[in-house]
């Protein structure tokens, strides 16, 4: 939110109350944290502390190398609830010391220190070096022209810096000059709004910045003080932190420590999977021709997805297989199953009024309700649509019951759709405010459903396909981009939807493959393909329109199987870079940026992406297949044809259908699977380990994960005078190979 008129001047009826100098500083007993007392103005003598507003600002630190700042005015308001799940520490050195001049709080390497002579003024350090700081005109405790109040705070940008994350959003991805509201809505992938907003940011100065709020976040990077990004929440105290560096990866594994870190998910995730599409005519012929063509084709698939219209018209969700349309719901599932399919449904968390599970959920208190106790209700999506009150631990229990019946019944995972429509003039179970509830909803519902496939699969056997997400929603994957058009402008609107959620804590992440909207044309779809082989998960699904590759043309089988094989043979590497996620919180697709922070031509890369530490992917966006991306230092080998390429610099090429700019970096050892056609196999057995590029002498170990996270395997790789010699340092592998390709110079 903009409070001010330029530089000088507030906007008409808004006031605001800044800190001036430091009147005092207490310590805490424990000694690890320390509050700061700032009167507005400056205290010449008894008389000016009448009438005189003070701002208190307290530092702590949660984790090592995190700051917290709370900043308030009038602290009497009643506690507001839900919060955020933080993973608070107490056990790391925190040291504070006040001497004349300062006070300061450090923390690992990070440093806060507060001035306390002069204008307020807050320095955020790494060691020595200024990392950003709050300066006198940058915290404000406003009132507008209506009475509403808000606190803000203005954290300093530096020359070149650049700012991401922010939750998947479409637009520019370097979010500079960008105003962004931190509100879910349902507002497909062509606009500013967003299904998944997370008010945290990360800087490519190597610190990171979340603000501790579910409800609405006004982020103003560079676009009310252009030196400045502003961040601000109504009320009368705001809370963030900020995360030390010094890389994108560090900043990323703090954050996600604290936020939570992605789960681990089953190894049949990551085949391909085949969706009825959205409104698309279906039933059980119509499914077993589709699975019956892709075998015929000889394209592997690994799951099933019946989209909205498995349920009854009208009556969503009531969790029922429509019986006019799958008369034999258990035996289709086991027909899939035999078949070696997993079977994923679609399910949402509204009640529509003709739903059975409206009047019962109604009777016992299960859904959110008006201030006169009546139930809230309209009719967007579905007539007389009620919602879930996950608030509720009876109706989070009622839910998810319902959706063991279709577990019981043999389906392996939800597509857990929508979430984002939370109305906020509602009352809630647990007496939750309903501003926090709007964001934190899409949390209640995934975490809902994602526990209790965790309980009846089992740990690293739970799996979404969510579409919904605030901060600590990375803990439930997967989540796809949502509802993209299908043109290659879509597709790179969805490539930087991708990019900002990698860069807010997100491991793993997918899009419809050829798009939502429309049916796109066989250039757009085959294109697609690649693209969608070449993410963590990978789904064939539209509106509309079906998406088996025949319906397009010949050539779309051909670069269908093609790339799917391509996929299922580096499953031992994505699986690694999956369990980096799982451990570290860095996520498998990766912003150029996090990869290669000293570079500064990777600070705009949006067209391309980090597969994982070590292999370049630029999606190609024309029909014509030219393709233009930029390739760090050093000779990177295309990993489809074994032609090496020399950077640092910007590259031209055009590609056919088959073939996509997918390069691996200098030195780095890719392990190939030896199955193509299902990705759950022993990864390690068998195991070619490619190294790309080398340097004489160079030693790596690569870590080959297994796929029931059993020991896997781990391997040492050294290079010298043109061979490798390759050893078997940890686990177990039936056998493995390893080769040199086309060594530089």
């Amino acid at each position: 939110m903009k409070f001010t008129d330029g530089y000088w001047q507030l906007r008409p009826g808004v006031s605001v109350l800044r800190p001036g100098t430091v009147e005092s500083v207490e310590v805490e007993p424990d000694g690890r944290a320390l509050t700061v007392f700032a009167p507005i103005g400056r205290i010449t003598g008894r008389g000016d502390t009448l009438n005189r507003p003070v701002i208190t600002v307290r530092f702590f630190s949660p984790a090592p190398g995190v700051a917290g700042v709370t900043i308030g005015h009038h602290s009497g308001g009643l506690p507001k609830q839900p919060r955020f799940a933080i993973a608070d520490r107490t056990d790391h050195p925190v040291r504070v010391t006040v001497t004349g001049l300062s006070a300061r709080l450090t923390t690992g390497e990070l440093t806060v220190r507060v001035a306390l002579t002069g204008p307020w003024r807050v320095d955020f350090l790494r060691g020595d070096r200024l990392v950003t700081s709050s300066s006198e005109r940058s915290i404000g405790a406003v009132t507008d022209a209506e009475g509403h109040t808000f606190v803000h705070e203005r954290l300093a940008l530096g020359v070149g810096e650049t700012i991401y994350g922010l939750g998947e959003r479409f637009g520019a991805y370097v979010k500079n000059g960008q105003t962004v509201d931190i509100w879910n809505a349902d507002g497909g992938t062509a606009s500013e709004q967003a299904y998944k907003n997370v008010p945290f940011y990360l800087s490519g100065a190597g610190y990171g910045v979340f603000v501790d709020h579910p409800e609405h976040v006004s982020f103003e990077v560079g676009s009310e003080v252009v030196s400045q990004t502003q961040f601000s929440v109504p009320g009368q105290s705001l809370t963030y932190y900020l995360f030390d560096g010094p890389t994108p990866k560090d900043v990323l594994r703090r954050y996600t420590a604290l936020t939570g870190r992605p789960a681990r998910v089953p190894a049949w995730s990551y085949g391909l999977w085949l969706s009825t599409s959205f409104t698309t005519s279906y039933d059980e012929k119509t499914v077993t021709e589709f699975i019956d063509g892709m075998s015929e084709r000889d394209l592997p698939l690994s799951v099933f997805h019946f989209d909205c219209f498995w349920m009854r018209q009208f009556h969503w969700v009531d969790f029922i297989w429509d019986p006019a349309t799958f008369p034999d719901p258990e035996g289709m599932l086991r027909r899939l199953h035999e078949r070696g399919l997993k079977v994923c449904v679609w399910i949402n968390p509204y009640i529509a009024q003709r739903s059975y599970l409206f009047e019962e959920g109604r009777q016992a208190g299960y859904l959110v309700r008006n201030p006169d106790g009546s139930i809230w209700q309209w009719d967007k999506w579905q007539a007389g649509m009620a919602l879930v009150d996950f608030t509720n631990p009876a109706a989070v229990r009622w839910y998810a019951g319902k959706l063991k019946v279709l577990l019981d019944m043999g389906v392996d995972c939800f597509k857990t759709d929508f979430g984002e429509r939370i109305p906020t003039e509602v009352v809630w179970h647990d007496g939750s405010d309903p501003q926090r509830m709007h964001n934190y909803y899409s949390y209640l519902y995934n975490k809902t459903v994602f526990e209790l496939l965790e309980a009846e699969r089992g740990p690293g056997e739970a799996v979404l396909f969510a579409r919904s997400a605030t901060a600590g929603g990375q803990q439930f994957p997967v989540h796809w981009g949502g509802d993209c058009e299908s043109t290659f402008v879509a597709m790179a609107e969805s490539l930087r939807g991708g990019l900002s959620l990698a860069a807010s804590g997100f491991g793993y992440w997918s899009h419809d493959i050829g798009g939502f909207e429309g049916t796109p044309d066989p250039a757009v779809f085959k294109r697609w393909i690649a693209f969608g082989l070449l993410s963590s998960h990978s789904r064939l699904h539209g509106s509309g329109s079906y998406r088996v590759p025949w319906a397009y043309d010949d050539e779309a089988v051909d670069v269908l199987r093609r790339f799917t094989r391509l996929k299922l043979s580096l499953i031992p590497y994505l699986a690694a870079a999956a369990e980096e996620a799982h451990r570290d919180g860095v996520p498998v697709m990766r912003p150029m940026i996090v990869e290669f922070p000293d570079d500064p031509a990777t600070a705009y890369l949006d067209r391309q992406y980090m597969l994982g530490p070590d292999l370049l992917v630029a999606p190609v966006m024309s029909a014509d297949g030219e393709v233009t991306y930029y390739l760090p230092a050093g000779t990177w080998t295309h990993l489809m044809t074994g032609a090496q390429v020399t950077g640092p610099g910007w590259i031209t090429e055009k590609h056919g259908f088959d073939s996509v700019p997918v390069l691996a970096r200098p030195g780095a050892v890719i392990p190939f699977g030896t199955v193509t056609d299902r990705p759950d196999y022993l990864w390690a057995d068998g195991v070619r380990l490619r190294l790309y590029a080398p340097a004489p002498g160079q030693r790596t170990r690569v870590r080959v994960p297994a796929p029931d996270d059993g020991p896997g395997a781990e391997f040492e790789v050294y290079h010298q005078d043109g061979t490798a010699t390759v050893e078997l340092v940890a686990g177990d592998s039936a056998g493995y190979h390893c080769e040199v390709v086309r060594v530089a110079g």
